[in-house]
């Protein structure tokens, strides 16, 4: 009994130190993706290549026209894998 709180409080430490660790890892793959995507967009921009567009987009632009933002959010989402800021971003450069 008496080696129960101090085995507790050891695996408590190892799972933060563990959670912190893949949180930094996480948190550098994401910026280094988000740099990847901007140099592909300035790649594609200066060679005039433009990425086509899904056909669920069509979707998205009923949903608008309906009204039905949040569904056209989450269609988004659903299509391209953003997180809420930016779907509810692209849908609003989309409704103008």
């Amino acid at each position: 009994m008496e080696y129960l709180l101090p085995a507790l409080v050891l695996t408590v430490i190892a799972v933060a130190t563990v959670t912190s660790a893949t949180d930094r890892r996480s948190k550098a793959l994401d910026r280094r993706l988000r740099r990847l995507e901007q140099k592909v967009d300035l790649l594609l921009a200066e060679a005039g290549v433009q990425e086509p567009e899904d056909p669920r987009m069509a979707e998205i632009d009923d949903l608008l026209a309906q009204g039905k933002k949040i569904q056209a959010i989450k269609v988004h989402r659903e299509l391209t894998g953003s997180g809420l800021v930016e779907a509810k971003e692209e849908i609003e450069r989309r409704m103008r």
